[in-house]
């Protein structure tokens, strides 16, 4: 090979390089930036875990709108039943059952939506925790030990994030409430 060809050579693998260097320089900034919107949603997620205070009340209210409701058709069916038979006999022990009744459903409902945003504010701290120490390359074992978390729980409740939940539901059997996690 000949010096000129040897000297084009040079010059076309320089190019080629510097054309390369640009990418990667473009590529790195890219990651860059995702990188900090991720950690910047983490963040987020570890300053505001679970449902919002509105969200809660939302669902706090839905939930117990159902419940009321279902109770609600059940004294006027009741109701109904007395007029049109003209026999209020054990009426007013059926309605006050119902209403016991439905006092202990709404506590239990209350209950359910407490556990339930407990819950759901623990797996977002979980996997905001998760998602920087994946970010940052931290050790998770060192993670868990400064908030007092088994390192082992971190991946897992993750998991358990993806899948669980509160969910109100309409079917066949009617208003349907639960929490799967």
């Amino acid at each position: 090979m000949g010096r000129g060809a040897q000297a084009q050579t040079q010059q076309m693998i320089d190019q080629q390089l510097s054309s390369q260097n640009s990418m990667n320089n473009q590529i790195y900034g890219s990651s860059q930036a995702l990188g900090s919107q991720a950690a910047g949603g983490y963040q987020n997620m570890l300053a505001n875990p679970g449902y919002s205070q509105a969200q809660q009340s939302a669902i706090t209210n839905l939930s117990q709108s159902a419940l009321s409701s279902s109770f609600d058709a059940l004294a006027q069916n009741a109701a109904n039943r007395a007029a049109r038979t003209n026999n209020s006999a054990g009426y007013g022990a059926l309605i006050d059952s119902l209403a016991r009744t439905q006092g202990q459903d709404s506590a239990n409902l209350a209950q359910q939506n407490q556990l339930a945003f407990a819950n759901a504010s623990r797996s977002d701290t979980q996997s905001a925790l998760a998602g920087l120490s994946g970010l940052y390359g931290t050790d998770s074992n060192l993670l868990g030990r400064a908030i007092g978390v088994p390192a082992q729980l971190l991946d897992a409740s993750a998991r358990n994030a993806a899948s669980g939940g509160f969910k109100i539901g309409i079917g066949p059997g009617g208003l349907s409430f639960g929490y799967s996690g």
